[in-house]
Parts: C-alpha cells; structure tokens; sequence
C-alpha cells in the first residue's frame, strides 16, 4: 500500500513538475508548446504539422546560473493584441498590422520566457530582473527539425564580416559545426513551407549567427566580447582575443527575439514584418525633418563622368555635375563617398573638396549632402565632427566597415543612431550586420548594407540575376537593403566580366530598373554616373519618378530563387516590378488591386533582343483597370516595371 501511495506521489510531483503550454498564432494555424521540464524546450506546428520538434533553449549567466535548466514555473501570463502600427518612415506599408497571442512564464531565479505567435509566425526572448549587472556566458539557441530540410545558407568564414554571402542552397544535416552562416537564413521544408529565421530588437548583446550539426537542426553561435583589438588600418579593426562571454549588461531587461516566419507562401516573406513589430517604438519626438529619398552616389561608377570640360574625380566640379544631374531629376541627395576627407581623420577636407559650398550649391538647387566616414576614425572624434557637419549644413552620414556585431559593435550602432538623430542627420551603415529593428526606434536609420550588393560586380561575377531575385526573400526579410541598383551598362550572363572602373551589371536593363520597385531601401541609391543617365532619358523617365518608401505592397507572384512579381502603391500610382532568374519567363500581371478607375501604364520591358544584349529595352503604354490581365515576357536575368496611374 506504501508503495502505491509513494508512485502515485511521485507521479503527481512530477506532472507539477513538467509543465506543458500551447500558444495558438490568432488564426490557429500555427502552434508553438512549450515544456518546462529539465530544460526549456519549444516546438512549432503549422496546420498539424511538426516543423520544429522539441528543441531546448538556455542562458548561462554569471558563470553558474543556468536559466531554462532545471526551471520551476511560478507565474503566467497570457495577452492578446490586434491593432495597428503607423510607420514614422513607410517601407513596405504605411501602416502595418499587429495581431498576436503572448504567453509570459515566470520561473524562479528571477527570469522570465516571452513568446508570441502571429499568423505570420512566432518568436521568443529572454527577460531577467535581476539588480546586478549579469554576465552572459552562453545561450542556447537550438532549432531541431521534422524532417530532412534544406537551408539557403549564407555561409561565412569569420565573425568579421561584412555579411555580404551568396545564399548556399544546402541539406541542413550536411553542415557540420565548423560550417557556420549569419542571418537571415531560410529554411525549406521541401513540403510547401518556408521558415525564416532571424531576430529583433538587437541591443547591448551580440548578434546571432547559424551553424550545421551535421544532424537536422541548427545551432546558434554568437561572437563573444572582444577584449583585445588590432587596428590594421583606419577600417579593418580586427578582433585578437575575445572573453569567455557574449556580453556584460543589465541584470533587469529584455534580450533579443528570435523569430521563425512562416509560411506556405514564398511572397509572404517579402511583406513579413515581424523583425519591425518586435523592435522598440520610435525614441526620437520630433521626426518631421527624416526625409527618405533617392541619392546619386559616386563610388560605384568611379566619378567616371565624361564630355566635360574639367578633370573628374574627387573635387567640387565634379560634385557640382552630381548635384546638378540630381537637381534636373529631383533626385534627393548626393554622396560624397570615401577620398572626401584625409583618411584617419574626418575633420580635414582634401583640399580638392569645400563640403559647405558643396552644401551650399546643393541647397540652392534642391539636393542635400550626405558624407561617407570610416566608422573607426568618426567614433575618435564623434562629438566634433557632428557639431561641424551640423553647422555645414550636411544632411546625413554613411558610416562604413564596422564589420562586426559583438556587444561592443552592437552598441556603436546605438550610439551613432541617437547621436546623429541629435543633430538632425540620416544614416546608412555599410560594412553593417543585417537591420535588427534599430530603424524602428531610431527611423533617422534609413538603411543598412549587409548584403552582397551591386557593388560586387566591379571585382566579382558573384552578382547573378539568381542572387538578384532571391534578395527579396531572404536579406529583406530583415529590413531594408542598400543593394545600390541603377546600372545602364548590361550584359548577359554569357558575357561579363567584373570591370573596376567602369562595371557593368549581369542581366537586363530592365532589372536593374525592377529592383527600384522590388527593393526596400528609403534611401535608394542611382549607382551609375550622371552622364550614362544623360545619354539614357527613356530610363530617367522612371528614376525620377519612382519613389523610395511605399504606402502599401501587393506580391502578386514569387518563387523564392526564381522570380517575383510585385506591386507597390504611392499615392494614387501604382508601381509594378517583375524580375527573373536566368531564366527566361512568361509571367501574368493580374490587376485587380486597382479601383474602380482606368489607369494608363507606362511600361518598360525587355527588349526582343534582351536575351543577346542587356541593354535592349522597350518603352510602351497601354491602357489597364482591375478586370485586366496582362502577359509579359522577361527576358534570362530580365525584368518588367510599370507606372501605373489614373487616367
């Protein structure tokens, strides 16, 4: 009788012991459980579905408090949220739609799990409230699947990195722990079903990064605290010695989320915000003078200005022909990248350049000016240099090579953002980690690089219209890219070389000029030199009048690595954008997102010679309205825009 009473007690303590919880997403198609056994651990489920079995997840803190081991739940709670966001800057959306079920589980030891399921996926984070400040040792982010999947991998060689990758297609249980990628990376179940996974709200910690097991899972892996550096030169700081520890912080605060999107439908990554809705609200009051827009830069096409009467390159006559170029086609910006300033020290001007007359001819003309500084040199002398670009009058900053997003790096961004936000100015971070939701709370942030970008073709055959059209759904998932599109110099496949003063693009015309709809980035780049747009009207036609935020998106059709055919509304106009792989397409443009009225488009289109010589285009009208259903060819690595506006 003793016995029986003694396994019947211990069955009782052990189901208070494990706990078991379920979170519904609102339109009960996903499911993520949750169990607080020995160890934390998660799955996910979508209509019935496992695609990620239980798989743990941990913090070790302080050299010896593990949390999400051996945890007692003590407290939860539940919430529901179906609102709207409004965008300070709109990207995809001006407004976004914000609709989860949250469940909080407090455990002893003064910690706490958050997790939120939306339709569109799920995501989780640590929260302590502890009074001291807390060393990280480790967390354990593990993803374990249901099946045999595959992952477009961006593989890398060190945490140095610009991650800057081609997306590897790889079988998840091939990569072995030596092999490791950054975010974000997308998993294909090869059942219909998509995983992106990413995360947000990036702050005082270091980021997260990806390696194989060589079984079917994923493990994250993160760069710990850099405690000793060596400065190679003015950009390339190079970690020598890291801590046994990711980072040292503030014993009462949230981490990072970690996101998994989800969908059975490859579009729904491109219009997926999860990493904006996760980030924190806006933190500067008065934002009315963030003004996103298009930018003539000058780096990619080397100032290779020609039919002028003056030697080009990094002086105030050439800069006068960008500004000039940029004011005939209301262009917002211009430039001026690296050899503005005596490398090492962003005080001095070359003598060759006069920054406030430069801003001055620019003001005069409706174009603002943005500098590019090495990150390294401009943090020496942060105060002042911003103090004296303010009083130029300079509209924003690029700052450049970073190359890392260790706790220290990490908080440079921070930093720089809030500052520069101080003094009025926009930022692109380039040499940058993938956006973690600092353009959110800090919307002077217009853009980031972090991704293998057009530049590339100048030393590299790595630009492939594949990368092209698998961008959308893999790196802009995060947020927005600095790609830098605009080349009027294009050749198929067959024929490029990488040219270093005077590079060309691999694909069509046409999709150089799909990428200005397809793309997010409110501050988007025209990379080719003023005098190739001169000779190219048909093109400007549309550059000057595209825009570079958008109200609303409509992914009309989309194959992750094949194509995608989109829409995107401003004001009453109607942007149309379609790009391919090297492969040649017929696609169909439904249009019944429009109203009621008839609309003219104005078409741009692979020429019938496309496929030979990238350059061949064609510029056409026809007239549309919502019953419309419209056949276009794209060309292999070609491309179809349209403007779209009421008759």
């Amino acid at each position: 009788m003793n016995k029986v009473f003694t396994l019947i007690l211990a069955f009782c303590i052990n189901l208070i012991a494990q706990q078991n919880y379920s979170l519904f997403s609102p339109d009960k198609k996903i499911e993520i459980k949750i169990s607080t056994d020995e160890d934390v651990k998660y799955s996910l489920v979508k209509n019935g579905k496992v695609l990620i079995v239980p798989s743990p997840l941990s913090m070790l803190i302080n050299n010896k408090t593990a949390l999400g081991i051996n945890s007692k739940a003590i407290k939860t709670e539940t919430n529901s949220v179906n609102t709207t966001v409004s965008r300070v800057i709109w990207q995809k959306s001006k407004i976004v739609k914000e609709n989860y079920n949250e469940l909080k589980i407090t455990f002893e030891g003064n910690y706490a799990l958050t997790f939120r399921a939306f339709n569109e996926g799920v995501a989780y984070r640590f929260e302590t409230t502890m009074d001291a400040d807390i060393k990280i040792n480790s967390e354990k982010f593990l993803v374990s699947f249901g099946g045999t999947y595959s992952v477009y991998f961006p593989e890398e060689g060190s945490f140095m990195s610009h991650n800057e990758q081609n997306y590897k297609y790889l079988q998840i249980d091939s990569i072995n722990n030596k092999r490791f990628c950054s975010l974000p990376a997308v998993v294909d179940t090869k059942e219909g079903t998509l995983i992106g996974i990413t995360e947000s709200d990036l702050e005082d910690y270091a980021g997260l990064w990806l390696r194989g097991t060589l079984a079917n899972s994923l493990e994250g892996i993160f760069p710990n605290y850099v405690i000793e550096e060596n400065a190679k030169n003015d950009r390339d700081i190079e970690p020598i010695k890291r801590a046994d520890y990711i980072a040292i912080t503030k014993g009462t605060r949230t981490f990072p989320w970690r996101i998994f999107a989800i969908t059975e439908n490859d579009g729904d990554l491109i219009t997926n915000d999860l990493v904006y809705l996760l980030s924190k609200p806006c933190q500067i009051k008065d934002v009315s003078w963030i003004k996103p827009g298009n930018v003539a830069w000058d780096w990619w096409n080397a100032l290779n200005i020609y039919n002028v009467d003056f030697r080009a390159g990094v002086n105030n006559n050439t800069y006068k022909y960008y500004i000039d170029f940029a004011s005939k086609y209301g262009i917002d910006y211009v430039i001026l990248d690296e050899g503005w300033y005596k490398l090492g020290d962003v005080l001095s001007q070359v003598p060759e350049i006069n920054v406030p007359e430069l801003v001055e001819y620019g003001k005069q003309k409706g174009v603002g000016i943005i500098l590019w500084v090495i990150w390294k040199s401009f943090d020496e002398k942060l105060d002042e240099a911003l103090k004296l670009y303010s009083s130029w009058g300079v509209k924003g900053l690029k700052i450049d090579f970073m190359q890392r997003d260790d706790q220290a790096i990490v908080n440079y961004y921070w930093k720089t953002a809030r500052k520069a936000a101080e003094y009025k100015m926009l930022v692109d971070y380039h040499g940058a980690y993938k956006p973690s939701g600092l353009n959110r709370t800090y919307p002077n942030v217009l853009t980031s690089e972090g991704v293998k970008g057009l530049e590339h073709c100048k030393w590299s055959s790595d630009i492939t219209p594949e990368h092209c059209v698998t961008l959308p759904f893999i790196r802009m998932f995060a947020g927005p890219m600095d790609f830098t599109p605009g080349a009027m110099n294009n050749v198929q496949v067959s024929s490029f070389k990488p040219m270093f003063q005077q590079p060309v693009s691999m694909g069509t015309r046409c999709q150089q000029l799909a990428m200005y709809v397809v793309y997010e980035s409110p501050l988007q780049m025209l990379a080719d030199n003023p005098t190739n747009y001169y000779r190219e009207p048909e093109c400007m036609e549309f550059l000057s009048q595209v825009p570079s935020v958008w109200e609303e998106t409509k992914v009309l059709d989309a194959k992750i690595a094949d194509y995608v055919l989109l829409a995107r509304k401003s004001g009453d106009t109607w942007f149309v954008g379609g790009m391919t792989d090297a492969t040649a397409r017929q696609l169909t443009i439904d249009f019944s997102f429009l109203d009621n009225k008839n609309y003219t488009a104005q078409i741009w289109q692979d020429g019938i010679n496309a496929d030979r010589n990238g350059n061949d285009f064609k510029m056409i009208t026809k007239e549309v309205n919502k019953n419309t259903k419209l056949e276009i060819s794209l060309a292999p690595g070609g491309g179809w825009v349209a403007r779209v506006f009421p008759k």
